[in-house]
C-alpha cells in the first residue's frame, strides 16, 4: 500500500447507549406484599436522560385495593416524574445530578409507593426503550 493513502475512516460509534431502570410498583398494604406496577424510571447516564413515566390504572388499583387513596397515590407518583425532571414540584431532591436523583428514587423502601431492583439494557432511543418497558411491565397485555 503506498504511503500517500489516505488512512481509514474509523468506524462510527455505537449508536447505542446503556441504561438503568426499576419498574414504580405501588403496594397498597406492604404487609401483604401485593403490587400494581404503574410506572417505569429510565436513566442514560451517557445521553443525560432520566424519566419517570406513570400511568396509574385507577380500576386496577381499586380492584387490588378498593380502601386505597388513589388521588394521594397519584400525587406522589406526579413528584416522582417532577423530580426526574429536576422540577421545583419535585422539592430540593430535583435540584441533584441525575445520579444521585435515580439512586434515591430507587433505594429500596418499605412504602406504599417502591421501585423493582435496577435492571440495565442498551438503547438508541431511550424514547422507544421507556414505551417498551411501559408495554412490557406496566400495561395490561392486549389480546
Amino acid at each position: 500500500m503506498p504511503s500517500d493513502a489516505a488512512p481509514l475512516p474509523s468506524p462510527p460509534a455505537s449508536p447505542t447507549a446503556w441504561y438503568s431502570y426499576a419498574v414504580i410498583r405501588v403496594v397498597p398494604r406492604v404487609e401483604r406484599g401485593e403490587c400494581l406496577n404503574v410506572g417505569v424510571i429510565l436513566f442514560a447516564r451517557e445521553l443525560g436522560y432520566l424519566e419517570a413515566r406513570i400511568e396509574l390504572d385507577a380500576a386496577r388499583l381499586r380492584a387490588l385495593a378498593p380502601e386505597a387513596d388513589a388521588a394521594q397515590i397519584d400525587r406522589h407518583l406526579r413528584t416522582i416524574s417532577a423530580m426526574c425532571a429536576g422540577a421545583p414540584e419535585g422539592g430540593p431532591l430535583a435540584a441533584l445530578p441525575p445520579s444521585d436523583r435515580f439512586h434515591w428514587l430507587t433505594a429500596p423502601r418499605s412504602t406504599v409507593i417502591q421501585t423493582s431492583p435496577i435492571h440495565v439494557g442498551a438503547t438508541a432511543d431511550p424514547e422507544v426503550t421507556v414505551e417498551e418497558l411501559l408495554d412490557a411491565f406496566v400495561r395490561p397485555p392486549t389480546a
